[in-house]
């Protein structure tokens, strides 16, 4: 398990520290109140969910050997009212998150290919864990 380490520094700028000693800003956008100098929380959750799909249908077509030149995955997000959500099943009170998305897939690929390939785009693991429950714990210093 990796661990990540998010510093403040200024304003809404977080610095990142992760893996060997790489490093990344976050912040909020100056429309809102920040220095935009990087993503924004939500920006890097749809970011590593769109990386993760794209991981995992390339892995998925090389150990088949079909021919996947690029995956490109767009995703947006929207808070909506639980009550308001059809598809919402557990949450019934506050906010839900919608992430809407679309993954292209270009390659020589037949149309059973491709198919199979949207199929196991939903199973990357970072789409498993955000649609399952997720329980938070506190660490010790």
């Amino acid at each position: 398990m990796s661990e990540i380490t998010v510093t403040s520094i200024k304003n809404f700028q977080n610095e990142v520290h992760y893996g060997d000693n790489q490093t990344f800003l976050i912040d909020e956008p100056a429309s809102v109140g920040g220095d935009g100098r990087g993503p924004d929380p939500y920006a890097l959750l749809l970011a590593a969910l769109g990386g993760c799909i794209s991981m995992t249908v390339t892995m998925y077509a090389k150990r088949k050997g079909w021919q996947v030149e690029r995956v490109t995955v767009r995703l947006n997000h929207e808070r909506v009212h639980a009550e308001d959500c059809v598809q919402c099943e557990r949450t019934t009170e506050g906010f839900a998150l919608r992430i809407k998305r679309a993954v292209h897939i270009e390659g020589e690929l037949t149309e059973e290919q491709e198919a199979r390939l949207h199929e196991i785009a939903l199973k990357c693991p970072l789409h498993r864990t955000l649609a399952s429950e997720i329980v938070f714990t506190e660490m010790k210093d």
